[in-house]
């Protein structure tokens, strides 16, 4: 026989990764300002300055999410959606939730937030609305 658990062990909230999360079914949000710049969701653009910005798990969601969308299937809530809704990346409504299919270029107050040498590389990027 083992030691008992400590007091409150038992009552203890379970992580977030390990609670069974909802199933989702995303839609695509088409973005049309022509005035931002955009990339498409697969550009290296993406995967570079906004990894840096809102980390890799949220990245992944995101890219997750828009693969669930474009292709009309579900998935388990990401664990990250808030911080994409904060970013403005996705957005939620009456229970459905939307995923840009096009990203936008950081914003001045992002990018100030990234590393210097990144700051350095990112003002070198020229926009092109690829």
């Amino acid at each position: 026989m083992g030691s008992a658990p400590p007091p409150g062990a038992a009552a203890s909230p379970t992580r977030a990764t390990a609670r069974q999360r909802a199933i989702i079914t995303p839609l695509p949000w088409e973005t049309t300002d022509p005035t931002i710049t955009t990339y498409p969701i697969t550009h290296p653009y993406v995967r570079r300055y906004w990894t840096a910005t809102i980390g890799p798990g949220a990245v992944a969601d995101m890219l997750r999410l828009a693969t669930a969308a474009r292709r009309g299937r579900s998935l388990r809530r990401p664990t990250h959606l808030q911080v994409l809704v904060r970013a403005n990346l996705v957005h939620t409504k009456h229970g459905h939730v939307f995923v840009r299919t096009r990203i936008p270029e950081l914003t001045p107050l992002q990018v100030r937030l990234l590393p210097p040498d990144l700051r350095r590389e990112h003002s070198t990027e020229t926009p092109n609305n690829t």
